[in-house]
């Protein structure tokens, strides 16, 4: 019974420090947590990124950094023809970097614009506002 007694005496101070550290008076409850926006809705599927294409084709910054990256990005939910155009564009956007300085850049750059040119119109022929 003594083994008992010592072993209650060592844990009863411990449960009592552990339990009293969760439960101090005065201390306020955790505010609750922000509420989140949504992502805007992709619907019809592949409005949004024949959105981003409008914009990114009338700023004209289709070469710049990051935007074409947004445009496939904006896709990920859109149907297969406006996924492939969009896929195209990445593909011929990647050749295009990796052709800077040299001979072939400016055809590269062209074959930027003819594959945002061809995703414009499978934009269209989808029935896609891009214009907004």
């Amino acid at each position: 019974m003594h083994r008992f007694t010592a072993f209650a005496a060592l844990l009863l101070p411990a449960g009592l420090v552990a339990c009293g550290a969760e439960n101090q008076p005065g201390t306020p409850a955790p505010a609750p947590s922000p509420v989140v926006s949504a992502a805007p809705a992709d619907d019809p599927p592949g409005t949004l990124t024949c959105r981003a294409l409008a914009a990114a084709v009338r700023d004209a910054s289709l070469m710049e950094p990051g935007v074409i990256q947004a445009v496939v990005a904006a896709g990920g939910t859109a149907d297969a023809p406006v996924a492939d155009a969009a896929a195209a564009l990445d593909e011929a956007y990647r050749k295009a970097v990796l052709s800077h300085g040299t001979q072939s850049e400016p055809d590269a750059i062209a074959a930027v614009s003819a594959a945002a040119a061809d995703m414009s119109q499978v934009c269209a022929d989808s029935g896609l506002d891009s214009a907004n």
